[in-house]
């Protein structure tokens, strides 16, 4: 495969999909947990030869996985992760799916039993943009993040940056790098400042480990 063709196709993807690839080292062992139609698992399989596993709840995204020839089952990772072995992969992957999880500090500490890092990206509650929405509106914010009305949303768990570095420091995991991405998916540094990331970012993609290991 030619670096031009991995470049396209790693252009065609979401900013926080080329953000995650780029966190996972290539020949790896990969779960992508709620994998959606692929897209994401298709890459690193076919550009960065990972070993890619998939688990997918909606039927929709399964046949999609299973048609473009990726290793993906339907399942409910609330339920399912717990039948996976300790350390069978070297990433797992939670994109955009942690916030509509009913017990996400669970399952984050699912992501780092059987995964020796979790890569986790979710939509920032905290965003300038929708606290001023609140303020000024006194309504739920929508954002391309956050793109249904508050009675049809799928999160039950929205979070801030600062919310989710707090569950860190609850369950003693290590925030290894990080990006905030803003609403033209332009991507930084999660850097020190929390309170620049936690204002600013719309979204945020972190790579995870449990403290002690390596």
């Amino acid at each position: 495969m030619s670096i031009a063709t991995q470049s396209a196709a790693r252009a065609a993807m979401r900013t926080d999909l080329q953000l995650i690839a780029d966190m996972i080292e290539p020949a790896s062992r990969v779960l992508d947990v709620g994998c959606g139609d692929g897209t994401l698992l298709d890459y690193l399989v076919n550009l960065k030869e990972v070993d890619g596993r998939g688990i997918e709840l909606g039927s929709d995204g399964v046949n999609a996985c299973v048609s473009a020839g990726l290793p993906v089952i339907q399942g409910d990772a609330e339920t399912d992760l717990f039948d996976y072995p300790d350390g069978a992969f070297d990433y797992v992957v939670l994109s955009q799916t942690l916030q509509a999880m009913r017990a996400p500090k669970t399952t984050l500490g699912q992501l780092l039993r059987i995964g020796r890092r979790a890569i986790v990206s979710f939509p920032n509650f905290a965003y300038w943009p929708h606290r001023w929405h609140l303020l000024v509106w006194g309504q739920m914010p929508m954002s391309t993040a956050l793109p249904f009305r508050w009675y049809e949303t799928p999160n039950i768990h929205l979070c801030s940056i600062r919310d989710f570095v707090a569950l860190c420091d609850a369950l003693d995991v290590a925030i290894e790098c990080g990006h905030v991405l803003d609403r033209r998916g332009r991507a930084r540094p999660l850097g020190r400042s929390l309170q620049s990331a936690n204002l600013f970012g719309q979204q945020a993609v972190l790579l995870l480990r449990q403290n002690g290991t390596v």
